[in-house]
């Protein structure tokens, strides 16, 4: 590679020697200012031109119904303003009498600019085109398609790249067998890599997940998915402190969505004291089942589950259990709903003339002739009046 370039930076400074011996030496003026008037139209011109011709493509496109012209139309703005550039050199060197040696320099040169204007205005059009099918953005989901494109333009670029070398006689084949050859010894110590680029297709291909979920890997991450990777994943936990997780890991491990929940739980346990009747006791539990049942942020039986029952005889309570789901799955607007909820029920249980059971102990003193012994019955202390998960 490094004799190639000297080759051609050779070949580029006796292009500049023949063209200052052909023309300066022998006075062949008048083509030289020919050329050298197209050079400086078209660079004049060129901001004047491409503005009116950018303009009126830009006003076209606003008057159309989609936004794949508007945003090609930017995509093509520094292209476009290349190509006078390109056809001016071309032009001026048009008209020089050179030496064959150095027009198949300038030839190839003008190939390769030429190559590689177009290689970029393809490079820049195909993410505006590939997001204008928005049925296929729908089916693929919004982070596989986005490494679709992202694959795409690579593709791009390295054939565009191949087709420059080969203007310039390089044998890319040989190149190529070169780079497989170190690509197999990179391989084997870059496994690691390779696993968290298939683990991040497999996580695209099942849609475990996308861009703006809140997901959670015991023992790993918790937060809410940013951008999904070639190797890695960047969440942000909830204290805004950004996290790249290997793809592998979310591949390998069970994967909690929380942003896909149809419906938000609430699960109590309500302890009531040991002294409430059964009356009383049947009565807080109908109260609490119609306050539920005839809210509007509640899920209804058959579409969710509502269960408010007694449960079971705790150490020191007794334990009714209330089981239902909101309609949303906001978290704020789900901890408003539930704390509407818990006043609810603390009203229910005062009007009642009942009470919430707390953690207590019983005391027995046994008289035995002269002496007293004292015998403590412990009660471990529950939950709390209302534990919720």
């Amino acid at each position: 590679m490094q004799d190639w370039v000297a080759t051609e930076l050779a070949a580029l400074q006796a292009a500049i020697s023949d063209l200052l011996q052909q023309h300066l030496a022998t006075l062949d003026i008048v083509n030289l200012l020919i050329a050298s008037a197209i050079l400086v139209f078209f660079l004049a011109i060129r901001k004047l031109l491409l503005n009116k011709v950018l303009t009126k493509m830009a006003g076209i496109a606003t008057r159309t119904k989609t936004e794949i012209d508007d945003t090609a139309v930017k995509a093509l703005e520094r292209p476009l303003k290349l190509a006078p550039v390109i056809l001016g050199f071309f032009l001026f060197f048009a008209f020089l009498d050179l030496s064959p040696a150095t027009d198949a320099f300038v030839n190839q040169l003008f190939s390769t600019l030429l190559i590689f204007n177009l290689f970029w205005i393809a490079h820049n059009i195909v993410e505006p085109i590939f997001y204008s099918f928005t049925e296929l953005q729908k089916f693929l989901g919004h982070s596989l398609a986005d490494w679709i494109c992202k694959t795409l333009k690579l593709f791009l670029l390295v054939f565009g790249v191949t087709v420059a070398l080969e203007i310039w006689g390089i044998n890319v084949a040989a190149i190529l067998t070169g780079f497989g050859l170190l690509g197999v010894a990179v391989a084997l110590g870059a496994q690691d890599l390779f696993k968290n680029l298939i683990a991040g297709m497999l996580i695209l291909a099942e849609r475990r997940f996308t861009n703006g979920d809140w997901i959670k890997v015991d023992g790993v991450i918790e937060g809410t998915v940013e951008r999904i990777g070639f190797r890695s994943t960047f969440i942000r936990r909830f204290d805004k402190s950004p996290v790249f997780i290997p793809n592998t890991k979310l591949s390998d491990n069970a994967v909690t969505n929380f942003s896909r929940m149809t419906n938000r739980r609430i699960y109590w346990l309500i302890g009531l004291r040991y002294d409430t009747d059964v009356a009383t006791l049947r009565q807080v539990r109908d109260e609490i089942e119609a306050y539920i049942a005839n809210n509007e942020d509640y899920v209804q039986p058959p579409e969710g589950t509502l269960i408010v029952r007694f449960e079971r005889f705790s150490d020191s309570s007794l334990d009714l259990m209330v089981y239902c789901f909101t309609r949303t799955t906001a978290w704020a607007t789900w901890l408003e709903i539930r704390e509407q909820l818990a006043y609810e029920i603390k009203q229910i249980v005062d009007r009642s003339g009942t009470d919430f059971a707390f953690p207590s102990q019983s005391i027995y003193i046994e008289q035995t002739g002269d002496t007293a012994t004292l015998t403590a019955a412990a009660a471990p202390p529950p939950d709390g009046p209302i534990t919720g998960r």
